[in-house]
């Protein structure tokens, strides 16, 4: 595959290729629809997604009604449940209860961040593993890391991994580096990158020398949510670079946009392929969410 061309699109010579995510969320959107109509000719009911919403955040609302909107869009029923900033860590469990009990729902999703006053390890922990469409909970977390095929796997690196491959066939001996830690992206990117056999490094807060190691990354993924972090002169030239963070920052105009954990129009000149912020994981973390519904819809038959 040449450095100007993947999935039709193309660049400049001498700039990276753009990872297209909402072209390919759209695609794996379509075919998830196609599988749930098949699913109800055969006589099943639809598959549901239960997202409850607590405290009345904005950009939260924003994301909670987008994956409404999606689930839709595939053809699947969605379930929100939306509490306020005073719901106590009793009342959240007693919905997760009666959730976990409805089969009309195959997946349930507690958007985060919560209140000061429940703990979310609590609250993951507390979803059916079967019903765990976030991967979040210690069940299916301890899944992944055993290198087990029947858990649900996290949206977000789900949806980098298949970024990658629609660049990647083989990333047999690649060298990915990760920045960011988190239970969210870097631990759980970190199992998924083993599993497709490349050499993984892990860089945090606290690594010595990040830059000399990322600009060593044939794949660098970050995800650290500080924009800006990475520049150009981080990256190996040829890279492909998967960038998870997404921060709104104010422009000179008085408005704001929204930027990515890397400093695209420098990397871009030194990568062979980049996702761009926004359109590149955002999406695919909604459709790996549908996708993960559907099998869990599945399994439940």
């Amino acid at each position: 595959m040449s450095r100007t061309e993947v999935n039709g699109m193309s660049a400049p010579q001498g700039e990276a290729v753009r990872i297209d995510g909402k072209a390919m969320a759209k695609a794996m959107t379509e075919e998830i629809r196609q599988k749930v109509d098949v699913l109800v000719e055969q006589g099943h009911g639809l598959p549901g997604l239960a997202v409850v919403l607590v405290g009345n955040d904005p950009a939260s609302e924003v994301y909670v009604k987008n994956k409404a909107l999606q689930t839709h869009r595939a053809g699947m029923r969605s379930f929100m449940h939306m509490m306020p900033e005073s719901t106590s860590q009793d009342e959240l469990l007693r919905l997760i209860a009666d959730l976990n009990s409805n089969e009309k729902i195959h997946g349930i999703l507690v958007q985060l961040p919560l209140p000061k006053q429940i703990d979310p390890a609590i609250v993951t922990n507390a979803i059916d593993p079967a019903k765990d469409v976030d991967g979040l909970g210690e069940a299916n977390t301890g899944r992944l890391a055993l290198g087990l095929n029947n858990g649900i796997v996290p949206c977000t690196p789900l949806g980098c991994l298949k970024l990658l491959q629609s660049v990647h066939q083989d990333m047999t001996g690649l060298h990915a580096v990760i920045i960011g830690a988190s239970n969210l992206v870097g631990r759980p990117m970190a199992q998924l990158l083993l599993q497709q056999n490349c050499t993984v490094s892990i860089a945090h807060i606290h690594t010595k020398n990040i830059q000399e190691l990322a600009r060593q990354a044939d794949i660098l993924v970050v995800a650290t949510g500080k924009a800006g972090l990475v520049r150009g002169d981080w990256i190996k030239p040829g890279a492909t670079v998967i960038d998870v963070g997404i921060t709104r920052v104010p422009t000179a105009e008085g408005k704001s946009r929204l930027v990515g954990d890397v400093v695209f129009d420098e990397a871009r000149q030194i990568a062979g392929h980049i996702t761009p912020v926004p359109g590149g994981v955002g999406p695919m973390t909604i459709a790996c969410l549908l996708h993960n519904t559907f099998q869990a819809a599945q399994g439940a038959l």
